[in-house]
């Protein structure tokens, strides 16, 4: 955190939020959680399994909806807590800044363009017939292989990959050793049982806000494209097999699995260890619980659960059941 200290006004009006309780001069340094949070921080709740905590915490103010009840603690009424705690932390957090520059330990082909206002860090390579648009942000060991088109904002943190000709829009984020473009897995049996490689000759596209956090891989695709469509957001550890594509403002939780050539909608959350099987679809607003499998097409909008994933209700009364399942078949099993 930085040395900023804000009135609570400034901070509702920043936020849009409505103070309730408290003064509005009063003086906040920072942003914690509730347990955390001391005399001066702003801290949120967003769950209302938290709630309890709310009454505890030893927070200056706290962020909470519209509907939360009444505290002693001054509060921060507003429609979105979630959001408004991240725009918060944009407050009092002063992210690294980086020099526009270009260290002399950095290897960029002749025939590369890079757009003004980038910094490229120490032992960045961008090979030949690379674009690069304005305000590039490119760490330490990154690299950018030859014929890559990539917009404006570009922050490749360090030991990011694209690999070659692939295309990557405005406002695109790489984490630490994010990889686009890896080769997809393919591979045909020739006849005397060995494997020989598919050439995997499609680029991946990222378009504009993607984020790719780290050691996650966009594979390319054999023919045609791996896409994921503006917005998306992919965790640590995801893996999207090549031809597939991701849709608008979707989340792959940490150590997704997307199989070769398939469909995510926009607006789907896929949580942590979620598997889809190679060819299906995934319908918009669809949600998968974690560690759910799924081998077929799920609708648009349905909740899935488990393995093979189902309805999120029927899988929660499977699970139930199966807890009794001892006890069950001590019943049905016939006296000897």
């Amino acid at each position: 955190m930085s040395g900023t200290k804000m009135k609570l006004s400034e901070i509702a009006a920043k936020l849009g939020a409505r103070i309730e309780g408290g003064s509005p001069d009063l003086e906040i340094i920072g942003i914690a959680g509730l347990e955390q949070a001391t005399a001066g921080q702003v801290a949120f709740v967003a769950n209302p399994k938290y709630a309890a905590l709310a009454k505890t915490t030893a927070a200056s103010a706290i962020i909470v909806d519209e509907k939360f009840p009444a505290l002693a603690t001054p509060l921060l009424r507003c429609k979105n807590p979630y959001l408004a705690f991240a725009k918060a932390l944009e407050l009092f957090y002063e992210p690294p800044r980086y020099v526009p520059g270009i260290h002399p330990t950095a290897v960029i082909d002749a025939s590369a363009k890079i757009g003004q206002g980038a910094h490229v860090g120490p032992y960045v390579v961008v090979d030949a017939d690379v674009v690069i648009g304005t305000n590039a942000t490119i760490l330490a060991h990154a690299v950018i292989y030859r014929g890559c088109r990539i917009g404006n904002s570009f922050f490749a943190h360090a030991h990011a990959v694209v690999r070659e000709n692939c295309t990557l829009g405005d406002g695109v984020i790489l984490q630490n050793g994010a990889v686009i473009g890896g080769d997809g897995f393919g591979f045909a049996k020739d006849d005397v049982g060995g494997w020989h490689k598919i050439v995997q000759s499609g680029p991946t596209v990222l378009e504009d806000a993607v984020e790719v956090q780290a050691n996650a891989c966009v594979d390319r695709a054999s023919v045609g494209e791996t896409r994921v469509k503006r917005g998306a957001k992919l965790d640590n550890l995801v893996q999207v097999g090549h031809g597939s594509s991701v849709g608008e403002n979707s989340l792959l939780c940490a150590q997704v699995g997307l199989a070769g050539s398939t469909e995510v909608g926009k607006n789907v959350i896929l949580a942590g260890q979620v598997g889809v099987a190679g060819h299906c679809k995934i319908g918009d607003g669809a949600v998968a619980t974690a560690q759910s499998g799924i081998p077929n097409d799920v609708a648009a909008g349905a909740v899935v659960s488990g393995y093979p994933a189902m309805d999120n209700k029927l899988w929660l009364r499977c699970v139930a059941l199966f807890q009794r399942l001892p006890e069950m078949a001590k019943k049905l099993r016939p006296e000897r």
